[in-house]
C-alpha cells in the first residue's frame, strides 16, 4: 500500500513538472483595434461581417460613451478559446484605465472579418 502512494506521489509530481501547454489567442490585436475604434464611434467593416457591422452601427452611438468611460485599454489577456460550429471563439479579459475589468468575446472568422465580438458575462 505505502508503495503504491509514493508512486501515486511520484506520478503526480512528474506530471506537475511540465505544466500543460497554454493556448495562446489569436484575435487579441484585432479586438484591441475593435475596442479602440468602438470607444471613438467607429464600427470597423474592414474586420466585421455585415450583420455585426450593422448591429454595430446601430449601437455606436450608445457604445461608444460607455467604452471610452472606461479609459484606455491597459491589459489583455487571454482567457480560452472555444470551438463552435461558427468558428472559433475567444475570451479576452480586458483591464481599462479606470481600473474596471471586462470579459469579451470575438470569433466567427471568415474571409478576415469576424461575426461575434461583444462582452460575455
Amino acid at each position: 500500500m505505502r508503495i503504491r502512494l509514493m508512486l501515486a506521489g511520484v506520478a503526480a509530481a512528474g506530471l506537475m513538472a511540465f505544466p500543460a501547454m497554454a493556448e495562446d489567442g489569436l484575435y487579441g490585436p484585432q479586438l484591441t483595434r475593435m475596442l479602440g475604434e468602438a470607444a471613438n464611434g467607429i464600427c470597423l467593416a474592414e474586420l466585421m461581417q455585415e450583420p455585426l457591422l450593422n448591429t454595430c452601427n446601430a449601437q455606436i452611438s450608445g457604445m461608444a460613451a460607455g467604452l471610452a468611460s472606461l479609459g484606455a485599454i491597459e491589459t489583455m489577456t487571454f482567457v480560452q478559446a472555444d470551438d463552435t460550429p461558427d468558428g472559433r471563439v475567444e475570451t479576452w479579459s480586458v483591464k481599462y484605465a479606470s481600473g474596471q475589468t471586462r470579459n469579451w468575446i470575438i470569433g466567427g472568422l471568415r474571409n478576415g472579418k469576424f461575426s461575434a465580438v461583444g462582452p460575455r458575462g
